[in-house]
């Protein structure tokens, strides 16, 4: 592949090989979490996060079982739907409706978002989406269907892409239902004047300071802002905004957390903030962006990639990993890599190797995509959330974008 050019052809394939897996596969499936949904798994890695060397103890079995024996997945947890997955996946169909005209494409698109009308959480009155498991982190659980701002802008963007394909008001009222959760659900803490950090979730004792969460939600706030001429949207994502351009370090990294214990630094949550500072960009042509994006793209190109100009998992990790590279830092390096082509030359070679490398060592012969290269082997077992479903919306993204829809 030339440099600047894009392999529709190649991608055309992987799209089409991808449809039929899913076709076959279904819409639920295992995930990266599966290892610690149940009871057990959510105290084992309660007790890693209290008391480091007994925890490591107690995870040991499931940290063995993804490093060996990826397929024991079932044995921990059962499958399930996503939302982020459904999202994604109905932006994909949408971006394939628009490159091939096929009305078939529109109506999966449709079927993904009418899926999520389904699966929104209960007990708000607004749209809202979480994951569907109880979620164990560092600050305790979060149980499953609590609303999340690292997931709802997905969502929001499926709707609006749908929307400007049929200008159904459907779509527009779940926009809107969803900037007003994004505006009221969420608590921002201010970290100086003028910035905040907001919550992760709608949870009183949340403690903020997670960077992509802010990232996502200036994202949707300044597209709400546009998309309904309401300023009250743009006050807000600015407020967040600050605190993402005021966290960024001299090097042009983002730590994942600024609360002094989460200071690592990985591949697809830098390329979230990246994302959402382009977009924000695009729609304001703010300045600050514009510096913020170049100098987080000089650290991203420098540090994110291994010797052979792949994505690597982590720049600076928090912890041993058990596998050499992600196919979620595949899909949001192509994303990213997309959003931005044509302004970096050394983003534009990334990206041309990565997805290159991708078509040619990642699909398996079912139609899916392998999940990680491990230190031997790979983990094949094909997860929706984690990522199949956003490496299939970055393929159509290359599609819509390459074929001038």
């Amino acid at each position: 592949m030339r440099t600047g050019e894009l392999p529709i052809v190649r991608v055309q394939a992987a799209v089409d090989r991808f449809v039929r897996w899913l076709d076959g596969f279904g819409e639920t499936s295992h995930d990266y979490q599966t290892f610690y949904a149940s009871a057990i798994g959510r105290r084992a890695k309660a007790l890693y996060y209290r008391r480091r060397l007994l925890g490591t103890i107690a995870v040991a079995p499931m940290v063995l079982s993804e490093a060996l024996v990826p397929a024991a997945r079932p044995l921990f947890w059962r499958r399930q739907r996503f939302p982020i997955a459904d999202a994604h996946y109905a932006m994909g169909f949408a971006f394939l409706s628009q490159v091939s005209g096929d009305d078939a494409h529109y109506r999966r698109g449709g079927h993904f978002l009418g899926v999520l009308e389904g699966t929104r959480c209960a007990g708000y009155d607004r749209h809202a989406w979480g994951y569907p498991f109880d979620w164990e982190t560092r600050t305790g659980t979060i149980v499953a269907n609590t609303p999340l701002t690292t997931t709802v802008g997905y969502p929001y963007d499926a709707s609006r892409q749908v929307y400007a394909i049929d200008k159904d008001e459907r779509w527009r009222h779940v926009m809107r239902s969803i900037a007003r959760h994004a505006l009221l659900d969420y608590r921002d803490r201010e970290t100086v004047p003028g910035a905040a950090t907001c919550t992760y979730t709608p949870l009183p004792d949340d403690p903020a300071g997670i960077v992509n969460a802010s990232a996502y939600r200036a994202c949707l706030l300044t597209k709400a802002a546009l998309d309904f001429s309401d300023p009250e949207y743009a006050t807000a994502a600015e407020r967040n905004l600050n605190f993402v351009l005021q966290s960024q370090n001299h090097d042009g990294s983002w730590y994942y957390a600024m609360d002094g214990q989460r200071d690592f630094v990985d591949h697809f949550h830098t390329c979230f903030v990246l994302k959402a500072l382009t977009a924000v960009e695009s729609i304001t042509g703010s300045p600050r962006c514009t510096e913020s994006i170049e100098r987080g793209v000089q650290y991203y190109v420098r540090n994110l990639f291994d010797p052979e100009g792949l994505p690597r998992p982590f720049a600076r990790a928090p912890r041993l990993t058990v596998y050499r590279r992600e196919l979620y830092d595949y899909a949001e390096c192509i994303n990213v890599g997309m959003l931005l082509r044509g302004r970096f030359p050394d983003l534009d070679a990334r990206l041309g190797g990565t997805l290159d490398d991708l078509l040619s060592r990642w699909q398996a012969p079912g139609g899916f995509f392998r999940s990680r290269q491990l230190r031997l082997g790979w983990d094949s077992v094909p997860m929706h959330r984690w990522a199949q479903a956003q490496l299939f919306r970055s393929l159509c993204f290359v599609l819509q974008h390459g074929m001038g829809a």
